[in-house]
């Protein structure tokens, strides 16, 4: 049995696992963003809830730990930012902790338990607010140098020519301090940025997507930019991983014909060019981040 957590700048969700597939959810709270004593006793009451001891907790997180240092960096709960996080709980709690970036647990989620499962090689993407993804090889997350490998958002990676007829696109600044980052522009904040650049409308995502679907010539052209900017640096990173399958999460995949749309113009640009589709829709809608978590606990569990 461990206690896992899914964690985020607004909500702390958590959950009981006796196995990675089973699960029982306890509740969610606010996420205390500027006291670690309110942060960590959180954490205390619900490893203490419920029947039987907690062997450990496993945590999912919107923030990456280096694995060198153990220090993490998680913009968005100050809090707990810079700290040896799992140090800190460990001593609160006398439990072992465990703790992965949340694009990282969500890919380790697909990949054994749903769109990625059966495949040796996963990449997950999150196309939600921003971009972000996690590699998964053999049933263990790759976290690399720094935590970051599989952040395939950050980068100037964006071509700043493109589409018919070409247009020019500025690398726009990106919050990690670069410019030209697939972040600036893949997820769906990014989608109406480029959207209001190339069209001078302010519109919604989900907006852009309907009237792309509904053949209006201003959306038909966002998507045709957008689609070549992304499935460019995209295909270069399975080129470079050699993922046979990338579950899509975040709330564009919730478009499935634009998730097939990016998937051709992905495979299009590989060199490996697939039959079957390569970016498929995430099978777990409900709680990939508690998932993954419990999936990383007990792999670490099993090796304590």
């Amino acid at each position: 049995m461990i206690t896992c957590f899914d964690i985020g700048g607004s909500t702390i969700k958590s959950a009981r696992a006796r196995s990675a597939g089973e699960i029982e959810i306890f509740d969610r709270v606010a996420t205390p963003l500027d006291d670690f004593d309110a942060f960590a006793a959180v954490i205390a009451e619900r490893v203490a809830t419920g029947e039987g001891r907690s062997k450990g907790v496993s945590i999912s997180i919107a923030g990456v730990v280096d694995p060198a240092s153990g220090s993490l960096k998680c913009a968005n709960i100050p809090c707990v930012d810079g700290r040896l996080i799992a140090d800190d709980l460990a001593r609160v709690i006398s439990l072992p902790v465990w703790i992965a970036n949340d694009a990282d647990c969500f890919a380790l989620a697909e990949a054994t338990s749903g769109a990625g499962k059966g495949h040796r090689n996963v990449f997950g993407v999150i196309l939600g607010t921003g971009v972000g993804g996690g590699l998964v090889i053999d049933g263990r997350i790759v976290a690399g140098a720094g935590g970051y490998a599989g952040e395939w958002g950050h980068g100037k990676a964006l071509q700043t020519r493109v589409g018919q007829p070409p247009v020019d696109v500025p690398h726009f600044a990106c919050g990690c301090g670069q410019s030209g980052c697939v972040d600036t522009i893949g997820g769906a904040r990014g989608m109406e940025k480029l959207h209001k650049f190339l069209c001078g409308e302010v519109l919604s995502s989900t907006d852009i997507i309907e009237r792309w679907r509904e053949g209006e010539a201003k959306a038909n052209r966002t998507i045709d930019i957008y689609l070549e900017l992304v499935s460019v640096p995209l295909a270069l990173t399975l080129n470079i991983i050699g993922s046979s399958v990338v579950p899509v999460g975040g709330g564009l995949s919730n478009a499935p014909d634009f998730i097939e749309a990016l998937d051709r113009e992905v495979r299009g640009r590989t060199l490996r060019r697939a039959a079957n589709p390569l970016l498929v829709k995430a099978a777990l809608a409900t709680e990939p981040g508690l998932i993954g978590a419990a999936a990383l606990g007990h792999q670490e569990l099993a090796h304590v």
